[in-house]
């Protein structure tokens, strides 16, 4: 079964770690204009329908 991760903040916390990366960083403005959402599409055949959840694709693919 194919996972996707949805981040959210904590809403009780101290510590925001987008509060601490700078705007100008590099990771943010990739992220801005790089849309990997159709890996989920091009790698949903790979993935069974029952079972546990696996890591979600696009994390996949940023880890390699």
């Amino acid at each position: 079964m194919q996972g996707k991760k949805l981040y959210q903040e904590k809403l009780f916390s101290s510590f925001q770690l987008s509060g601490r990366v700078p705007e100008n960083n590099f990771y943010r403005r990739l992220r801005s204009v790089l849309d990997l959402s159709f890996l989920y599409k091009k790698t949903q055949a790979y993935y069974g329908k029952c079972g546990q959840k696996s890591i979600d694709p696009v994390v996949f693919y940023k880890l390699c």
